[in-house]
């Protein structure tokens, strides 16, 4: 790390990102009244760091992305040596690149089973519009152009596109844009602390399925094409399923004849101890797509990978699937992810997650159950959630409505040294698979700090309510 940026300097970037910038999932006047962004300058490891020389443990690995920790040159040389040789060139008019192939069919052998063919976009949103299209084209040519209605579940998060917001569940992202668009259904999450508090688990995860199964015999089973659905639901809150419940929905989805897609953006490449979440959760989708860890964030890259069935039948029938994006298979990109896959093989990342930092942080969090704010602390692999709560042993909120507490609590543990993220009242996490237990130690220990430092507050909460 180097000295903090001139500070004259850092007045004309915040102008200049006031007058001419507009950050991703901002509001705007409150961006305004803070006198522009943090600028964060440089990280290394699990540490980023901003123009004021202020340190902070990434406990969100950026965006539920930096995988293999910052700072991995070989990633740059990577990139660098692929600039030089070639730069760009589209995967449009039968042509194709080596990065691209070789990543293809190592994103494939790490998928597994039948997973055998992979369509490369640049974000997450890209992947699940592609899956979108896939497969409403698939149907059509299979004779069953009915088959339009995707099932997705409440407070899901597969984009910020006009397709990907509609297949998520996020009502705030709805009331913007007249979303969903026509033929997207929306059923329960399996979030057990929210909506099967005091339930048994097994008794609520077969409820969260059967109104799958519901909703499917409400709308005709003729007409569904595909679930859809994350392993874990990350930007939703770190929802971790009760066990059984990915059995009771991949039997559902075969009992209608109806594609089953995980979207393993957050959950892929090692986040739950597995390459991919429906490994650990034991299932087999019909398309997966992934982004995010598959090239730990240093580019923009993501794939949606199709079962062999179905790829052969589009073989089969023939005819253009009209669809591609300028940079689907960049060189560049396909290069840096191919390394970073073998960076998280080499280094044995998913088997640490696994044995190691992942049983390690969900030991860490338990430290928490004497807090007297922590309604509920959970993980699996590197993903973990803090419920919010104003009264233990319940699952009560500040202020009566959810949604004012974690804010508090997040900003606190900012100005503690920890960037984490709140949704509504739970904080979640998502660090780097390089992860030190002295950094989950330190992880743990400032959210405690921050939830107590945080009382007056949360307790005006309840006293405005």
């Amino acid at each position: 790390m180097t000295a903090p940026m001139p500070s004259q300097k850092i007045a004309e970037l915040r102008r200049m990102d006031l007058d001419h910038h507009l950050p991703a999932q901002s509001d705007y006047k409150v961006q305004q009244a803070l006198g522009g962004s943090r600028i964060i300058v440089r990280a290394e490891g699990c540490t980023i760091e901003d123009a004021e020389g202020t340190r902070l443990l990434d406990g969100m690995a950026g965006l539920w992305c930096v995988n293999v920790g910052y700072g991995r040159k070989e990633l740059a040389e990577v990139a660098y040596e692929q600039m030089l040789q070639l730069p760009f060139y589209n995967t449009f008019f039968k042509t194709a690149n080596e990065p691209a192939i070789r990543l293809a069919a190592e994103v494939s052998a790490r998928l597994g089973h039948d997973l055998t063919h992979v369509f490369f976009n640049s974000s997450g949103s890209e992947s699940n519009d592609t899956v979108f299209r896939l497969v409403r084209h698939y149907w059509t040519l299979r004779g069953e152009p009915k088959r339009r209605i995707f099932i997705s579940r409440w407070n899901a998060y597969h984009g910020s596109t006009v397709a990907g917001a509609s297949l998520g569940g996020m009502k705030a992202m709805h009331a913007q844009g007249g979303l969903p668009i026509p033929g997207i259904e929306h059923v329960m999450q399996p979030y057990a602390f929210g909506e099967g508090f005091g339930e048994d688990p097994e008794a609520f995860g077969a409820r969260a399925a059967a109104a799958i199964e519901a909703r499917i015999l409400e709308v005709g089973p003729e007409n569904v094409a595909a679930f859809i659905g994350e392993p874990v639901q990350g930007a939703g809150g770190v929802i971790i399923p009760p066990p059984g419940y990915w059995q009771r929905v991949e039997a559902i989805c075969r009992k209608y004849g109806i594609l089953l897609v995980a979207d393993e953006v957050i959950c892929g490449f090692g986040r739950l101890g597995r390459w991919f979440g429906f490994q650990h959760f034991g299932f087999k989708p019909d398309i997966v797509s992934m982004a995010k860890g598959l090239s730990s964030g240093y580019l923009p890259i993501s794939a949606t990978a199709v079962s062999a069935p179905i790829v052969q039948y589009l073989k089969d029938k023939g005819g253009e699937f009209i669809h591609g994006y300028t940079y689907s298979g960049h060189p560049v990109s396909a290069a840096v992810a191919l390394r970073n896959l073998e960076i998280i093989a080499r280094e044995r990342l998913v088997e640490r997650v696994a044995e190691d930092v992942g049983p390690y942080l969900a030991k860490a969090l338990q430290r928490l159950a004497a807090n007297p704010f922590v309604g509920e602390a959970r993980s699996l692999g590197l993903l973990g959630a803090v419920e919010i709560v104003s009264r233990r042993g319940t699952n009560q909120r500040f202020g009566g409505e959810e949604g004012h507490a974690g804010p508090i609590v997040r900003d606190a543990c900012i100005r503690n040294g920890l960037m984490v993220r709140a949704i509504r009242d739970t904080i979640v996490m998502s660090p780097p698979l390089v992860i030190s237990h002295a950094e989950i130690d330190r992880l743990v220990d400032t959210i405690d700090r921050s939830l107590r430092e945080a009382e007056p507050l949360l307790r005006g909460l309840d006293a405005a309510a």
